[in-house]
């Protein structure tokens, strides 16, 4: 017989809250149709963050200290909490562009453990465009 727990919140013995109940790094989450599993910890976004023009002012974000602007249509985007390695995947989209899509970020292959470089375009010239972009990886 499996075990069900039904509760309305979670919350650490102090009682103050799901701020301070911790996951462990090996919890596994069962998929939609209940034949394959992951582990939560490695699902997870260690990163994501928005601008609205490259390097001048962040919208939104999680686990970013900082922007960089290098140059027209580069930044660099400074983790908070480093990456364990740099073999970690960063994706970036632009969130402007005319109909036929000429607005195409790239990720430089400058990445580092506290850091990435996104590039934008505009039909093969760097632009100052909104990005937005997440990593997902293992965090030091």
């Amino acid at each position: 017989m499996t075990s069900q727990l039904n509760v309305d919140a979670i919350v650490d013995k102090a009682g103050s809250g799901g701020t301070n109940v911790k996951v462990a790094n090996t919890s596994v989450t069962v998929a939609e149709g209940g034949s394959a599993t992951t582990t939560t910890v490695q699902g997870l976004a260690k990163h994501w963050s928005t601008s609205n023009t490259a390097g001048s002012a962040v919208l939104d974000s999680f686990n970013l200290s900082s922007l960089g602007d290098t140059a027209t249509g580069k930044e660099t985007r400074n983790f908070t909490n480093n990456m364990g390695n740099n073999d970690y995947s960063p994706i970036a989209l632009t969130g402007t562009g005319d109909n036929n899509g000429n607005h195409h970020p790239l990720l430089n292959h400058s990445v580092a453990t506290d850091s990435y470089m996104v590039w934008a375009f505009n039909g093969g010239t760097l632009t100052d465009n909104p990005v937005a972009s997440t990593v997902h990886g293992d965090l030091a």
